[in-house]
C-alpha cells in the first residue's frame, strides 16, 4: 500500500510543485514537507501538529482531506513517534516547562519577601524614624495672663515625655496634658519625645506671660 507520503508526493510532483511552492501557500515549512513525504514524522513538532500539517498538505492538493486523514491516523503511531521524538526538542520543552515552573515559584517567593519586609519595616519603623508629637495647646507666640499654662498634645504612648524636662504621663491613646509654671515675659515651653531607640522629636513653644507672681 501506498503511504501517505508518497501519495502527497506524487500529488504534488503531478502538479508540477516545488517543496517550496507548497511551503509559501501552506505556511509550512519545507522540511517539514519533506519529513511528511518520507514518512519521517519524528522529526515534527508533535502529534497534533503532524495531524494538521498533513490535513493542510492534503487540502492543498486538493485531496480529499477525510480520506487522506482516516489513513494518515492509520499509518500515524502517535505514542511511538512522541517517544522518538528528537532529543533537543524534548529538551527544549523541558526547560521551557521548567522555566515557567521557576517563573510561577518565583511570584509567591516575591510577594512574601516584600511582605516581611514591609512588616518588619512596620514593626521596627521607631529605630529609624522620630516619634510623632504634636502639641495642641499652647499656641506658638501665644500670649496668656497666668503663670500657670495647661500644655495638650498627643504622641506615641510608648515614649518617655517631658515638658520642661518634668516627666509626663502619655494615655494609652498617646494624649498628654499638664500644667506648667511659667515666668512672666517671654518664655519657652520644651516638649520632648524619646521612644525606645532614642530617636527623639521635640516641639518649641514661646509663649508671653504678662502676669505677675
Amino acid at each position: 500500500m501506498i503511504r501517505i507520503g508518497q501519495r502527497l508526493k506524487d500529488a504534488r510532483l503531478a502538479k508540477g510543485l516545488s517543496l517550496d511552492d507548497v511551503s509559501r501557500a501552506t505556511k509550512i515549512r519545507s522540511s517539514f514537507l519533506t519529513a511528511i513525504e518520507r514518512g519521517e514524522y519524528n522529526k515534527l513538532p508533535s502529534s497534533s501538529y503532524a495531524v494538521g500539517f498533513v490535513q493542510n498538505y492534503a487540502e492543498f492538493l486538493e485531496l480529499p482531506k477525510r480520506e487522506i486523514t482516516a489513513l494518515f491516523r492509520r499509518e500515524f503511531d502517535g505514542e511511538k513517534i512522541y517517544k522518538v521524538l528528537p532529543e533537543g526538542f524534548i529538551k527544549e520543552e523541558q526547560l521551557k516547562k521548567r522555566s515557567f515552573k521557576v517563573h510561577q515559584a518565583i511570584v509567591p517567593v516575591t510577594i512574601l519577601l516584600l511582605l516581611l519586609v514591609g512588616f518588619l519595616f512596620y514593626q521596627y519603623r521607631a529605630a529609624f524614624f522620630s516619634p510623632p508629637l504634636s502639641v495642641i495647646l499652647p499656641k506658638e507666640g501665644a500670649e496668656v495672663s497666668s503663670l500657670d499654662v495647661v500644655v495638650v498634645g498627643s504622641t506615641n504612648p510608648n515614649v518617655s515625655l517631658t515638658i520642661n524636662s518634668s516627666p509626663v504621663a502619655v494615655g494609652d491613646d498617646g494624649r498628654f496634658s499638664k500644667n506648667t509654671t511659667l515666668f512672666s515675659g517671654t518664655s519657652v515651653i520644651t516638649i520632648r519625645a524619646v521612644n525606645k531607640f532614642g530617636k527623639e522629636a521635640v516641639v518649641l513653644r514661646h509663649v508671653r506671660v504678662s502676669a505677675k507672681p
